[in-house]
């Protein structure tokens, strides 16, 4: 982690950031957070950081919000989405935990291929795995539905699927409600 003395404040993209952050997080509980929305504000204020802004599901938007002068640290995953900080803004990022593909087991495969299936995507490293995985394991795309958080993640899935439909606002409950009104 940098200096905290070199740091105004957090920007943050995941509640993960506060669950995977370690002991090092903890030198900067006196930094406003600055989150990507609700959910990632209140692991923020469970680990006891004081949060600032909250957006609505863009880390751009929230970022865009915040006025010069400003060292902010952006914490996060390993893979995450390119923001940009206007002048006067310095960013500095690191990555506190990682997304570790894993193979579909045979099991699901089998389910996958029936046709029936809804599968819910929360990033496009995600959407790009399992697309992979499917094709790796003979599940025709066009046997499963996908329900994803956002047109970066559908476009990461690549075509093919049997439907393809993004959650109207891009958190959690709306991708959840998207997946409940799709199995019906």
């Amino acid at each position: 982690a940098p200096d905290p003395a070199e740091i105004d404040a957090l920007i943050v993209g995941s509640a993960n950031a506060f669950r995977h952050g370690g002991e090092g997080l903890q030198a900067f509980r006196d930094k406003p957070v600055h989150a990507v929305g609700e959910r990632t504000a209140d692991a923020a204020r469970a680990s006891g950081f004081a949060v600032g802004l909250v957006g609505d599901g863009r880390l751009q938007g929230v970022l865009d919000s915040l006025a010069p002068p400003l060292r902010l640290l952006r914490i996060g995953g390993a893979e995450r989405i390119e923001i940009a900080a206007k002048q006067g803004i310095t960013l500095i990022e690191r990555a506190c935990y990682s997304v570790e593909p894993r193979p579909i087991p045979d099991g699901l495969a089998s389910r996958l291929r029936s046709g029936e299936a809804v599968v819910l995507l929360h990033s496009a490293a995600a959407a790009r795995h399992f697309a992979a995985e499917c094709d790796r394991a003979s599940i025709p795309r066009s046997s499963v539905g996908l329900a994803v958080i956002g047109p970066r993640v559908a476009h990461a899935a690549g075509p093919g699927w049997a439907r393809v439909e993004t959650a109207p606002v891009p958190r959690d409950d709306a991708l959840l409600a998207l997946a409940r009104d799709m199995c019906h």
